[in-house]
């Protein structure tokens, strides 16, 4: 008779375990939705490496799970990060930044504003789980109408104020720059300016605080900006406007973009860098705002979401423009269901 000899585990044999591995690192990241926009977060995140732990979640699990294999199969090349993927909000479980990109698209001819029931529904059924895995979170809204959904992910997931961040007009500032960059032909990193109020078509920029190097635009040219602007400055916000609206109708989507402002922000929450980020939070007591409404303003980000707002020195004109933003959004708002 012959013994059969236990064979020999590949792993065992390989590796002496010393100590559990850790699963949950510190800079977990989630990303709700694995559309166009939350795939270019992802991409944003990853390829800068700003996170090495990341956790997609949709409704879809067939398009996630191929989003997901694509990832682990190129992780080789990101300094092997690790990607989990479930349909299930348990794979969120100790994030430290959840990133919400899950709604409906924007479809032609409509309105940032029009996504607003539709949008808000969704949040109000995913936000409640989330908090659950992940109290401690600091919760960054990107889905639009983005003001409105950001209050109302405040109001349905009782969190305080700090932990709930609109991107806002983040991105909007940053085309702002770039536009004003290319036309005087410096980096726009070197451009400070700043859109702030609604993330649609009633924001507004601040020209009283456009400056290089320190020089302020509006003490060489007191009119930039106004209809009475002979350079025609204004034609540049115009653009910045339409800009996303022009690269949905040529590409169908936009994403890139988006993607890398919402990895600007959360980096500087990971990394509690304490920088200046235009995003969209509770305007209720400033500038004369009487409402719960979530506008952009230059706030102070960090480990902890959003420690300061700026008061910014707006001028008369811009602090009127600030408040009729206000009033679109409240007057949408106002309708919403929750």
């Amino acid at each position: 008779m012959y013994l059969l000899l236990p064979q020999p585990c590949l792993k065992e044999e390989l590796v002496c375990n010393v100590s559990e591995t850790v699963r949950d690192s510190r800079n977990k990241v989630t990303i709700v939705g694995s559309g166009m926009v939350g795939i270019a977060c992802a991409n944003a995140l990853l390829f800068q490496r700003i996170t090495n732990h990341l956790a997609m979640v949709d409704a879809f699990p067939k398009k996630l799970e191929g989003e997901g294999m694509d990832y682990c199969q190129g992780s080789i090349f990101l300094d092997n990060p690790r990607i989990d993927y479930d349909t299930d909000f348990c794979v969120t479980s100790n994030s430290k930044v959840i990133i919400i990109t899950a709604g409906a698209r924007q479809k032609k001819k409509e309105s940032r504003l029009d996504l607003v029931q539709k949008n808000a529904d969704i949040l109000k059924n995913i936000i409640p789980p989330l908090v659950q895995y992940s109290p401690n979170a600091v919760f960054l809204v990107v889905t639009n109408p983005v003001d409105i959904l950001s209050w109302v992910t405040w109001k349905v997931s009782g969190l305080p104020i700090n932990q709930v961040i609109g991107s806002g007009t983040h991105l909007d500032s940053a085309r702002f720059r770039y536009m004003i960059a290319d036309r005087i032909g410096v980096a726009p990193s070197s451009v400070h300016g700043h859109i702030v109020g609604e993330h649609g078509d009633s924001q507004v920029p601040l020209w009283s605080g456009v400056n290089i190097a320190g020089v302020q635009f509006r003490d060489i040219l007191p009119n930039i900006g106004l209809e009475t602007d002979e350079e025609n400055w204004k034609d540049v916000f115009s653009d910045v406007v339409k800009c996303g609206s022009t690269v949905r109708c040529l590409k169908g989507y936009s994403n890139t973009a988006v993607g890398l402002a919402v990895a600007d922000i959360t980096s500087a929450i990971l990394r509690n860098t304490l920088q200046i980020k235009t995003v969209s939070t509770l305007m209720q007591g400033h500038y004369d705002i009487c409402h719960e409404i979530f506008l952009s303003i230059p706030c102070v980000v960090g480990e902890n979401g959003i420690t300061h707002v700026v008061r910014q020195r707006m001028t008369e004109l811009e602090r009127k423009l600030y408040q009729t933003s206000a009033n679109v959004v409240q007057n949408i708002q106002k309708n919403i269901k929750l």
